[in-house]
Parts: structure tokens; C-alpha cells; sequence
């Protein structure tokens, strides 16, 4: 019978003191011998206004000391269900983008060649572009659930291709992603043009405004999300902007009107049931949240996105 890892218990020890790993789980070097693995990419020199997120994977495991097991609420036991590690951080080059992406490309290629699941810890939210290249090759175009205040779809910054606001023009341009079964959910703000919201729309998206979440619960957008993603997999992207800054005031770009912990939950939740292959929670800038809320509510996400990926048991 497999002996699956465990979080280190609060009784084993004081959740203040222990392993610096997600959750105080167990670490090791590389995805061998894992069906899931934690890991970072400390980046912000991709940000465009503050930032800050290269401390995010840092502060976002340090908060999830006080994450156990069982989730109650769901009844998953993914500790029971999958060998679990937190395999440390990308080494990225914090001072060449470029170089970065394509660091980080061929460290998710490694993650995938021993069929391992990666839930990432951010870093801006450039890393989802070079992850979405390694799934494409493992997967083929896979289908998005992008949840954000901004559909990160310029086609350039400073003149720059390449930058936390474009991950996903390039991904649809590469063709890595199945455009009629994906979603943008939250976005909001102000904008340049109608284009803003309106582009990836053209491209087959389906885009849900903030403003059509208010005062509404998400599970049955949630419904309509699994009945069009269906068996075809599918890439978790959640950007913590997406939250109102009243739950998460340590990120770069904040925006007014934006979704409730509650709905993230409903969203997250229901990606159940879906072929998930991975996902990650990005631009948690803890400086700009001291009292470390904002991560503590990234570490929850991340938790809950290893509560449904496909063969998580319940009961």
C-alpha cells in the first residue's frame, strides 16, 4: 500500500515552527515519484506597476501553515488521494524576462515528463505563458480558466511582446490554447478601448464581467463552464486581482467591484469533475499586504485546486 506524504501536523508541531514548505509538506529537488506537485516562480520583473510578487511563493507557503488535510467543506482528501511534495522554486534570471520564460518552460517540460500535476505559486502572471508552451506539448491546446481583473491580451507593453499583461494573446497566437472551451471570469476596470474585453471574445472565448457575478452565486456558471470544457483538459489560472481589494489589498493592480472569497471558493470548487492538469495563483505582492492576508487566501486557493484535480478521493 503507498504511504502518501503528509502535511506536518499542528500537534506535531507549532504551525509557527517547522518546515518552510507548502503546507510543511515534504520537499525534495524535482516531480520523480509525485502525481502533484507545489512549486514557485518568484517573478515580478514582469509587472508593470508595483511590485513586489517575487516574494509571493515565499509568504503564500509561509501562510499555509495553517492549512489541514481534510477539507471539510468538500469532504476531498487529497493527502490520501496523491503523493504530494513542494518541489522549491524555478531558478529564475531576475534580471533577463526573456531568459526567464524560457527557463521556466523547460523546468514545467521536466515537471511533465514524469506526469506529475504542477500548482504554482507566483510571481506575475508572465509565468503562465511558458507554462501553458510545456502543457500544449504534453497536451495539446488545452482549454483556460482564466479568472482576473484584466484579460492580460495587449499586444505589447513599453514595446515589449512579453510581459504580465500579454500571456494570453501569445497563447492564443501559438495556438496553445482550445479558445471555444475557455473563460475569462471577473474582469473589470477601466480600459482603452472596448477591444480590451471584446478581443479574446472574437477569438472564441467566453468572458464573464465582474459586474455580471455581483450579488449572484457562481456555481451555475460553473455548470456551464464543465458542460463546454467537458473531458478536454484544462489549465487553472487565478490571478488574485481578481478578488476585490477589500480580501486581497497586496497586488500590483488592483481594481474596484471585483469578485468575493466565497465566489472564488464556488469557482474553484467547481472546476471538479474537470481534466484538470494544473493551475497556479499569481501576483500575491506581500509587500503591499503586511498582515499576509492576501497570501493566506492564496494558499486556501492553491489548496482547494489540489482538493479537484482528477482522482482526489472524498468522503
Amino acid at each position: 500500500m503507498t504511504e502518501f506524504n503528509q502535511p506536518l501536523g499542528g500537534n506535531d508541531m507549532p504551525r509557527f515552527a517547522g518546515p518552510a514548505t507548502m503546507m510543511r509538506l515534504p520537499s525534495q529537488a524535482t516531480a520523480k515519484g509525485l502525481d502533484v506537485c507545489f512549486v514557485g516562480v518568484p517573478i515580478d520583473i514582469g509587472s508593470s506597476n508595483r511590485s513586489g510578487t517575487r516574494h509571493g511563493p515565499r509568504q503564500i507557503r509561509a501562510e499555509s501553515c495553517m492549512i489541514r488535510p481534510y477539507n471539510m467543506a468538500t469532504r476531498a482528501k487529497p493527502f490520501e488521494s496523491f503523493q504530494v511534495a513542494d518541489i522549491g522554486d524555478v531558478a529564475i534570471n531576475t534580471f533577463d524576462l526573456k531568459k526567464t520564460v524560457g527557463i521556466i518552460e523547460k523546468a514545467y517540460d521536466a515537471i511533465l515528463a514524469e506526469n506529475c500535476k504542477p500548482l504554482t505559486l507566483g510571481g506575475d502572471h508572465t509565468l503562465t505563458l511558458p507554462i501553458l508552451r510545456a502543457m500544449a506539448k504534453k497536451h495539446g491546446p488545452v482549454a483556460l480558466i482564466h479568472v482576473d481583473a484584466h484579460a492580460d491580451i495587449n499586444d505589447e507593453m513599453f514595446g515589449e511582446k512579453i510581459a504580465h499583461g500579454t500571456p494570453f494573446r501569445r497563447a492564443i497566437e501559438e495556438n496553445l490554447l482550445a479558445c471555444d472551451k475557455s473563460f475569462q471570469i471577473g474582469l473589470r476596470g477601466s480600459g482603452y478601448s472596448p477591444d480590451d474585453f471584446d478581443w479574446t471574445r472574437n477569438q472564441g472565448f467566453t468572458v464573464v464581467t465582474a459586474e455580471e457575478c455581483w450579488y449572484k452565486s457562481l456555481a451555475p456558471l460553473m455548470e456551464q463552464v464543465r458542460a463546454k470544457v467537458g473531458n478536454h483538459p484544462v489549465y487553472l489560472t487565478y490571478d488574485i486581482d481578481s478578488l476585490d481589494p477589500a480580501f486581497a489589498p497586496g497586488t500590483g493592480t488592483v481594481e474596484v467591484g471585483g469578485l468575493s472569497t466565497w465566489q472564488a471558493l464556488e469557482i474553484i470548487r467547481g472546476c471538479r469533475g474537470l481534466n484538470l492538469v494544473g493551475g497556479d495563483l499569481v501576483e500575491v505582492s506581500p509587500p503591499l499586504d503586511p498582515v499576509g492576508n492576501t497570501a493566506l487566501i492564496g494558499a486556501n486557493f492553491l489548496y482547494e485546486m489540489l482538493c479537484v484535480l482528477p482522482g482526489c478521493q472524498y468522503g
